[in-house]
């Protein structure tokens, strides 16, 4: 006869085996021929600093109707034409949580820039980014959307 090596005590305690649950988000940077792009300046406490617009998926939404939602929603731009660039994933902010962001951009766009209670929203160029605090893991994900 086989018998199972783990016992039910052992089970309960070991949680190595669950999946965390995930949180998908979207961020695109909306750029101009001129070489400039938009940004954040993000003011809330969970997330400072530049970064590029975006938000989470919500429910059953399609992926590239949260960035046309989130950015009009985030910018005041109604973005089109937009293009994956890839992704970039959290697993540490401590939350028992894997956060998924999906990367877009486009170049493609109508309206008016507005900034919301986010943080303000403006055009950059890559020069002056220094000039700003940036928000976790910035560059990289700059590095994925150029």
């Amino acid at each position: 006869m086989i018998q199972n090596t783990f016992n039910e005590e052992f089970i309960k305690k070991d949680k190595s085996h669950q999946q965390k649950r995930t949180k998908l988000t979207i961020m695109c940077m909306v750029y101009k021929d001129d070489g400039s792009f938009l940004v954040e300046n993000r003011v809330k406490k969970d997330w400072p600093g530049l970064t590029f617009p975006g938000g989470h998926v919500e429910d059953d939404e399609y992926i590239t109707d949260a960035v046309v939602r989130e950015m009009k929603e985030e910018t005041g731009l109604t973005v089109s034409n937009i293009e994956p660039r890839g992704y970039i994933e959290w697993n540490n902010f401590g939350d028992d949580v894997r956060h998924l962001a999906m990367l877009f951009k486009t170049k493609s766009f109508e309206g008016q820039v507005k900034s919301s209670k986010e943080g303000e929203i403006f055009f950059i160029k890559e020069a002056d980014i220094e000039k700003y605090p940036l928000s976790n893991d910035f560059l990289k994900i700059y590095e994925l959307l150029k």
